[in-house]
């Protein structure tokens, strides 16, 4: 296992980052607390959850996949504890999940009540990485492709957020902090910000990236580089629609199957690019999930890469899959069909 140092922290973190979202839901604890075991076991320090999760959540099971990791914790004891990094977030608005509270926003009370019920649920005294699970304004993620209007509901309020969180870091409670599904504005606004006023440097963004959705390179790639921002690539397989089991028929129980709300990756580009991915990995001896994983992790704004399974043998897979590296040959026809089938999957 490789290692990394977040930028501008001192957190060091393998470049396999264990995702979390279906403890709770499509896994129990048991098998959650089976999966930990294995990703330590293979070298992983670097944990990522949510307050949101599991997906697929709702009032009776929210925040049940941080619980399952408070009571593993629990179970391996302060030292090793010591060793991992734990990253969660706190959920932003206009997601239709108010039972996590009233109201969902990034101001000081919801912070701080998002930051302590984490702590209580994981069971543990700090949080290593604390990321905004999207912004508070409406903007193009999740499927949409471009900005049709500006949210004029939405006033302005990196500074307060960055105060907020420069007193919770001061208390102990949180190291640092970071984005996710963030655009280049909200990012270089979240820096200036904090180079203007000496507040706490978001570390990380957390944005999808896959062979389906490269929208990632258009202009966050060179704010990361240039800026010194780490990308969390998430959904580095599409949902596991880069593996190529969907592609005659959605399984059932997978989640794409469970959840019908992620169609972002089952539209019919979806399924004609991935079959050429597909044939491609095969006549290179690769299978389409090695294929896949390779290609992000290799790209030099990748800091880590999150990897979710439901079964050890799928998170088996994917952690191999890291021992891949891709020939010149291979990324120019990738390269080929992105330009073909461009982002499919927004």
């Amino acid at each position: 296992m490789n290692y990394i140092t977040l930028p501008t922290t001192d957190l060091k973190v393998s470049e396999i980052c264990l995702g979390t979202m279906t403890f709770g839901n499509q896994n129990t604890e048991a098998e959650a607390h089976s999966q930990l075991d294995y990703a330590v076991e293979r070298g992983i320090n670097f944990i990522d959850t949510a307050e949101m999760y599991p997906i697929g959540g709702n009032e009776h099971i929210f925040g049940s996949t941080e619980r399952f990791i408070g009571t593993w914790i629990n179970k391996i004891g302060k030292s090793e504890r010591e060793k991992m990094v734990v990253a969660t977030k706190i959920a932003g608005p206009n997601r239709g999940m108010g039972y996590i509270r009233q109201p969902l926003d990034f101001s000081k009370k919801s912070l701080h009540e998002a930051v302590d019920l984490s702590l209580k649920n994981l069971q543990t005294d700090y949080i290593d990485l604390y990321q905004m699970h999207w912004p508070e304004r409406v903007m193009n993620m999740f499927g949409k492709r471009g900005v049709s209007q500006i949210d004029n509901q939405w006033e302005e309020n990196m500074f307060e957020v960055l105060t907020v969180f420069d007193g919770l870091i001061k208390e102990g409670k949180i190291k640092h902090i970071g984005v996710s599904n963030e655009n280049p504005w909200g990012v270089m606004k979240f820096l200036n910000e904090s180079e203007k006023h000496g507040l706490p440097r978001i570390a990380t963004i957390q944005n999808p990236y896959s062979l389906l959705n490269r929208l990632f390179e258009v202009g966050l790639s060179e704010i990361c580089i240039r800026e010194n921002v780490g990308l969390l690539a998430y959904s580095p397989l599409g949902f596991g629609f880069i593996t190529g089991k969907h592609l005659n028929g959605i399984v059932p129980n997978s989640r794409l199957g469970l959840f019908p709300q992620f169609t972002r990756y089952t539209n019919e580009n979806c399924y004609k690019a991935t079959k050429l991915y597909q044939d491609l990995a095969h006549d290179n001896g690769l299978t389409l999930t090695e294929m896949g994983m390779a290609f992000v992790h290799h790209q030099k704004f990748v800091t880590s890469t999150i990897i979710g399974a439901t079964t050890l043998s799928q998170l088996e897979e994917n952690i191999n899959a890291f021992d891949v590296v891709l020939t010149d040959a291979v990324l120019a026809e990738i390269d080929k069909i992105q330009e073909k089938i461009p982002n499919p999957a927004p």
